[in-house]
């Protein structure tokens, strides 16, 4: 009864304090609101009018025109000149986009020998070094056909067996699992810094301390409900990433959220929460031994340095064998990274669940032997 009664006391504290609960979940709504802001200016569609000068005559200028009109709000107006000259100075002045000029009699000579094709813009200006670059690559095209000897994948099967579905597992692999742990790390010292060590730093832990209560205890007190406060924070983090993420980088979210299958999601729940009592329980540690927020803090800072830098590197550095499961924390991100490229056993998320656990249990221990160490809880 009494280890329900330090959690509720916790409970109680948390719920009790809006600025606790403003500190955990405003966190991802401005996660949110700033990855989607970043996504739509970046991936904002440019709208191009193209006004083109033509002196002499060819059927690639109607290929040009179909290569506009596949271009996502660009217009072209096309207007034919006899006075090459004068059509250069107004590409020159920016008053026309680009200027092509076809030799005599173009497509009737392109058989037999090589006729002149050039192309006046100015590359400073982006729509004229967008149209020069589209208009090249269109007669390169053509070009390329006038001399086709072979097919090169001319059937109708499908040559490539990479997808647009690997393409956004590879990268959802590669972000969502660092920033996860990162986001989990926030969401947990921002609780438990102040409820272990405010708490020393006040006395109110001295209080506890010195009545009859086990300390193991005291430890499950504090471990089990910042546990669950942290899981809030992260889980809202968590969510104000993985819905912005996708319009960050340009995807869909209903694409997204489709590739991956009930399981894949189960893993990953499965491995957040088995990381969320894992750190509390380390940071507990540092602000167990620490005598004031401020110096758990300084501790707990490189403390999150240090996983990030092994999360990020165990991300993208290749070659990392299974072996890392039984590395913790560390282990959770590899997992994720496994689950969300679609390459992870079935056995490698499980296994780093449970070795999380098992280092949380050991973590608990541990708390279990400082609260009862009057040298580190009274600095005698």
């Amino acid at each position: 009864m009494k280890l329900l009664a330090l959690i509720k006391k916790e409970f109680i504290r948390f719920f009790q304090d809006p600025r606790l609960w403003l500190t955990l979940l405003l966190p991802g709504v401005v996660i949110f609101a700033v990855y989607t802001l970043m996504g739509s200016l970046m991936h904002q569609a440019e709208k191009y009018d193209f006004r083109v000068l033509v002196a002499g005559e060819s059927q690639t200028v109607a290929l040009i025109e179909g290569a506009v009109k596949g271009m996502d709000g660009a217009t072209l107006k096309i207007e034919q000149t006899g006075d090459p000259v004068a059509a250069k100075e107004k590409v020159q002045k920016g008053d026309a986009t680009a200027l092509i000029i076809f030799s005599e009699n173009f497509d009737e000579r392109v058989d037999s020998y090589a006729p002149q094709v050039e192309i006046y813009y100015r590359s400073e200006d982006t729509e004229s070094f967008v149209f020069y670059n589209m208009a090249s690559s269109v007669l390169d095209v053509y070009e390329g056909t006038l001399a086709n000897k072979f097919d090169l994948n001319g059937g109708e099967e499908k040559y490539d067996f990479s997808d647009a579905d690997g393409l956004q597992k590879s990268i959802f692999g590669s972000i969502l699992p660092f920033l996860i742990v990162v986001l989990v790390f926030s969401s947990c010292m921002s609780i438990t810094l102040e409820s272990v060590a405010g708490e020393k730093e006040r006395g109110t832990l001295a209080t506890v301390l010195v009545t009859s209560v086990k300390r193991s205890h005291v430890a499950l007190g504090k471990i089990i409900p910042l546990s669950c406060i942290a899981a809030i924070g992260a889980l809202s983090s968590f969510l104000g990433v993985a819905l912005s993420m996708p319009k960050l980088m340009g995807l869909s979210v209903g694409a997204v959220v489709g590739s991956y299958g009930f399981l894949s999601y189960f893993f990953i729940f499965l491995l957040t929460v088995g990381v969320v009592p894992l750190l509390v329980s380390l940071i507990s540690i540092v602000s167990t031994y620490s005598r004031s927020v401020k110096e758990a803090s300084g501790y707990t800072g490189v403390m999150m340095m240090l996983v990030m830098v092994l999360s990020i590197v165990s991300v993208f550095v290749g070659g990392i064998g299974n072996w890392v499961v039984a590395v913790p924390i560390i282990n959770a991100v590899v997992a994720m990274q496994g689950v969300l490229a679609g390459t992870a056993p079935v056995w490698v998320p499980l296994t780093a669940f449970a070795v999380n656990l098992a280092y949380t249990a050991l973590l608990v221990f541990g708390i279990t032997k400082m609260l009862s160490s009057e040298r580190i809880m009274f600095g005698k």
